[in-house]
């Protein structure tokens, strides 16, 4: 657990490092191509794979995203497997029965994957949140090897909603139909809706893997204006470092 918790709005909230690497050949591109239109070296992109645990001062867990998952993940041909959530947890003095909610931004396989193992929920008391139009979005191994098995847990939710005390999430579509990010105090993890520092200094760099560039990028312009005014800290889902300022 290399990232130190930041405490916002009462809530002790921990970075967890599900994994640092490369993107693997399935996907792989030149960064110039994964995010046109940006000045970017032409050197490997290493993400960082960031899953956040919310405390809050009754001891209510809250876990957003769950990272890439085991070696049979549907991440696994892309990204490095096996992730190490459920130790990035134990060294925070979490079991996965300890968490109460579970928010998923969007069913990439890098963010939903560590959800399910050998075919049974980590997560056996959770409510998992997803939004609806993610949901019926759903396809594929994601559908049949993640929320076929979660679905008599989950919580779906139509746009803007309290999902935990002092917790919100906000539709914020593009990268996926139903992305959204999460909300506590001055704090927003934001997913995939940013996933280059690029993309802070100019939103309307698009990414290749986008499911509506034009949507996205339309959708990170307003979110991130809203949140500069604010002043708001980013948590970011594969920076190097969690933390963001705007």
């Amino acid at each position: 657990m290399p990232h130190q918790p930041l405490h916002v709005a009462g809530v002790e909230v921990t970075p967890l490092c599900d994994a640092v690497g490369p993107m693997g050949e399935a996907i792989r591109r030149p960064l110039a191509e994964m995010f046109p239109g940006a000045d970017l070296p032409e050197e490997p992109w290493i993400l960082h794979f960031h899953c956040y645990l919310l405390r809050d001062h009754a001891g209510r867990l809250t876990l957003v995203d769950t990272g890439i998952g085991g070696t049979d993940s549907p991440a696994s041909s892309w990204a490095p497997v096996p992730g190490s959530l459920a130790g990035e947890l134990a060294a925070a003095g979490v079991a996965p029965a300890d968490v109460g909610t579970v928010i998923l931004t969007h069913l990439h396989s890098d963010h939903a994957s560590g959800a399910v193992a050998d075919g049974r929920p980590v997560f056996e008391n959770a409510r998992y949140v997803l939004q609806d139009a993610e949901l019926e979005a759903a396809g594929g191994a994601m559908l049949h090897q993640v929320i076929d098995v979660i679905k008599g847990q989950l919580q779906v939710v139509d746009g803007d909603a309290e999902v935990a005390p002092g917790v919100r999430v906000h539709l914020t579509p593009g990268h996926t139909p139903g992305h959204q990010i999460v909300r506590l105090g001055d704090l927003a993890m934001t997913g995939d809706l940013v996933l280059h520092p690029a993309q802070l200094a100019d939103p309307a760099v698009r990414y290749v893997y986008d499911d509506d560039q034009e949507r996205a990028a339309a959708t990170r312009a307003e979110v991130l204006a809203g949140l500069r005014a604010e002043r708001a800290l980013l948590a970011t889902a594969h920076f190097e470092e969690p933390f963001v300022r705007l």
